[in-house]
């Protein structure tokens, strides 16, 4: 969850720390702190709650000289958000400090062990037993910086990606990392680098990026070359990698926030997906993954999608249009509960990871059991170069862009975009798809982008409906068919920004328990485009109507049908039944927007949540 950010080099620190940290604060916002190595040769530690412009204020008036330091966003796991368990942390000497993205799952034992040794704790988190217990090492086993952390990381049980620096070695930056990300960044000459969670805070100054892998070690020393090794100091090839990163993606753009910046990049960004892979003019999908591994997927038995969050609910999608194009069962499992009941994995299953960072520690977990198990691995994620990317057999980037705002949106489309070409180039490698639909299908993906335009265009006159909804509690989402998980997904999205109850269900289901919900202060959302059991859905909006339940209509434009039997609607242009989520979710995005915007909320920080998950 959290951003870290260090450097060494000979630019003064802090400007570029504190940036940094503005570009990772998606990742994190409960507190900040930097930590730097003076001019003076001091080490001045400067914390704050709350967001990073806090620890700007702290430090405004304070020494922020100095060419080398690291500094920390944090999502608070263990200890409140507070000035004293903010990061960095520093050790008992005060020698060292420590900034930590992870859990330390046995850091209780560690605590106490320390402490009967002399130590003393002034926060309430693992990190500090962390930075504790390094110079324990150090100093009882007279070891330098990188060795004392080989050391101390062996007796760690859990995940870490931390940096620390030793104010008495004033050349050197000492980083590892293990099921939580670290990239690093090398500038001109050998004189300057970067550490960072994300090549985000960094790519303005370089494009060499080294990614660490787990249980690695990188020893960062101005005029050196890079050194990565193991937990066993056995040294590690250094690969280095070109990275190009549109840095006015990280920018709002002129938008109030960037969630709504990322709802109206989606027509670009989707073409960016298709870009290459969807050939109209042949009529056809190409994938490099389906052509490098054709034999492999097409001799698929079944595929298991693993995912969490809203990347579950493209999964759901994904699995309907893999089933109907390919006719592959195909299972979708929260990675969360798939990593902890010994699922049974066949050496001829494919499982496919779904993940916009790549990141997500439940879907690492799930890819590390899927190998051992023998079975193929895909990815599908959006942050290229990251763990996922890099521990698959295979598989797609999105190519959707950096995604700042928490509440995920253009990965969302991005992801059900890359899963109907998967399936359509699947299904024709397996002969099992139909050639007339499958040409539909094509030309009709094309036009997406377009049509997302089209919806966006209505902007306006969702904000003016969403004034009507601030004063709920509770909201019930229903769809069918392609339109069930953009139930659950626009539920999700409301929930989590507006921080109104809402619960997303199969319409279908609704009289077997929500229905009990339903008055005239439940605002209820159904998903009626003119698609799969399309009657059946008006059946089930007459059910709400007759008890008096206020029903926002996300419907196929000219649909009179529908108009008259509901409180609002949201026209959605026609398109074909598989391809539906891509736009019958556009609406709910902006609804959920304005909702929130309207409650004074901030969209883009939404409270106790974070972008990238990489903790239990």
């Amino acid at each position: 969850m959290c951003g870290i950010v260090g450097y060494i080099g000979k630019r003064q620190a802090y400007p570029i720390l504190v940036g940094g940290l503005h570009r990772l604060e998606y990742r994190g916002y409960d507190s900040a702190g930097v930590a730097l190595l003076s001019d003076k040769g001091e080490l001045n530690v400067y914390k704050a709650k709350g967001k990073v412009a806090e620890l700007e204020l702290v430090a405004s008036e304070k020494d922020c000289s100095g060419t080398m330091g690291v500094a920390h966003t944090r999502w608070a796991t263990h200890g409140e958000p507070s000035t004293k368990n903010a990061h960095p942390h520093v050790s008992e000497s005060g020698n060292l400090t420590l900034v930590h993205n992870g859990i330390i799952e046995n850091y209780v034992v560690l605590r106490d062990q320390l402490k009967a040794r002399g130590y003393h704790f002034q926060s309430d988190t693992d990190t500090e037993v962390l930075v504790q217990l390094i110079e324990y090492v150090e100093q009882s086993l007279g070891l330098s910086l990188e060795a004392a952390v080989q050391t101390a990381l062996k007796r760690v049980i859990g995940a870490y990606a931390i940096v620390v620096l030793d104010r008495r070695s004033p050349n050197r930056l000492v980083a590892a990392r293990k099921s939580s990300p670290m990239v690093v960044g090398i500038g001109e000459g050998n004189e300057e680098f970067f550490v960072a969670s994300d090549a985000s805070p960094i790519a303005e100054y370089t494009k060499k990026m080294v990614y660490l892998n787990d249980e690695e070690i990188v020893v960062c020393e101005r005029g050196h070359e890079l050194r990565v090794c193991t937990l066993d100091n056995k040294d590690v090839p250094v690969e280095v990698k070109n990275v190009e990163l549109d840095l006015t993606m990280l920018d709002k753009g002129g938008y109030p926030h960037f969630m709504l910046k990322e709802i109206f990049d989606q027509p670009s960004v989707l073409q960016d997906c298709m870009r290459g892979r969807l050939l109209p003019e042949h009529g056809r999908v190409v994938l490099s993954a389906l052509t490098d591994h054709r034999e492999r997927l097409v001799s698929a038995r079944r595929i298991v999608i693993v995912s969490c969050g809203t990347s579950w609910h493209a999964g759901l999608i994904g699995k309907q249009l893999i089933e109907h194009f390919c006719k592959v069962p195909v299972e979708v499992e929260y990675a969360s509960e798939f990593r902890y009941r010994e699922p049974v994995i066949l050496p001829d299953d494919v499982v496919m990871a779904i993940s916009q960072s790549g990141e997500t520690a439940d879907t690492l977990a799930a890819i590390e059991l899927a190998r051992e198990a023998g079975a193929f691995v895909f990815g599908v994620v959006n942050a290229v170069g990251s763990s996922i990317a890099r521990n698959t057999h295979t598989g797609t980037y999105i190519h959707v862009g950096p995604e700042i705002g928490v509440a995920s949106t253009k990965a969302f489309t991005g992801q059900v975009c890359v899963l109907t070409m998967l399936a359509l180039a699947l299904g024709e490698a397996r002969g099992t798809v139909d050639a007339a639909e499958y040409r539909a299908v094509v030309e009709e993906l094309q036009q997406i982008p377009a049509k997302i335009e089209h919806i966006l265009e209505q902007n306006s006159r969702i904000e003016t409906l969403s004034k009507i909804f601030t004063y709920a509690h509770n909201f019930l989402y229903l769809g069918r068919g392609w339109n069930y998980p953009v139930a659950l997904e626009g539920a999700l999205k409301l929930k989590e920004i507006s921080y109104i109850h809402a619960e997303g269900y199969p319409a279908a289901e609704m009289k077997h328990g929500p229905i009990a919900l339903i008055d005239q202060e439940m605002p209820v959302v159904f998903i009626a485009t003119h698609h799969q059991q399309y009657e059946k859905i008006i059946s089930n909006m007459q059910e709400v109507k007759s008890r008096n339940g206020r029903i926002i209509a996300v419907i196929t434009e000219g649909d009179e049908v529908v108009k008259k039997m509901v409180s609002e609607y949201i026209e959605v242009p026609e398109t074909l039944s598989c391809l539906a989520p891509l736009l019958s979710v556009i609406p709910l995005q902006l609804l959920a927007y304005h909702i929130a915007v309207q409650k004074g909320l901030n969209v883009d920080m939404p409270r106790n949540l974070a972008k990238s998950v990489t903790v239990e």
